[in-house]
C-alpha cells in the first residue's frame, strides 16, 4: 500500500479539513509540517512532477515574501521559484497530499478524494 503524505499547516482550515477527511476515511497518513521542516529543492521538484504543475502554479502569490522577492518577474524561472519556495515555505500552496506518484492541492479539501 502506498503511503499517503500530507504537507500540512495546522493553522489553516483547509489543511485541518484535509486531516479530517483522511481520518474519517480511516486512511493512514504521515503529516509533514512543512513550515517547521521546509522541503528541499529535490522534494519540491518531485512535488511539481507529481502535481503535474510548474512551480508558478503552486506558489502563493499573496504572501508578503512573494512581493518582497519580486517574484512576479520570475514566474517563468522554475529553478529560481523552487529555491525561493524552499527558503520561504509559506509560499507553497497548501495543503498538498501525495499518494505514490500522484499529488494534489487540497483546495477544496474534498479534492484529495481524487487521489486516495
Amino acid at each position: 500500500m502506498k503511503k499517503i503524505i500530507l504537507f500540512h499547516n495546522p493553522r489553516w482550515g483547509k489543511s485541518r479539513s484535509s486531516v479530517g477527511i483522511l481520518e474519517s476515511k480511516k486512511i493512514e497518513f504521515e503529516i509533514i509540517k512543512y513550515l517547521d521542516f521546509p522541503p528541499s529543492r529535490s522534494v519540491l521538484k518531485e512535488l511539481s512532477k507529481k502535481l503535474n504543475l510548474r512551480p508558478k502554479d503552486f506558489i502563493r502569490k499573496n504572501e508578503p515574501e512573494f512581493k518582497k522577492n519580486n517574484l512576479l518577474n520570475k514566474l517563468d524561472d522554475d529553478n529560481y521559484l523552487i529555491d525561493i519556495m524552499s527558503k520561504y515555505p509559506k509560499l507553497i500552496e497548501r495543503p498538498i497530499i501525495v499518494n505514490g506518484d500522484k499529488a494534489c492541492i487540497g483546495r477544496p479539501p474534498e479534492k484529495i478524494l481524487e487521489i486516495i
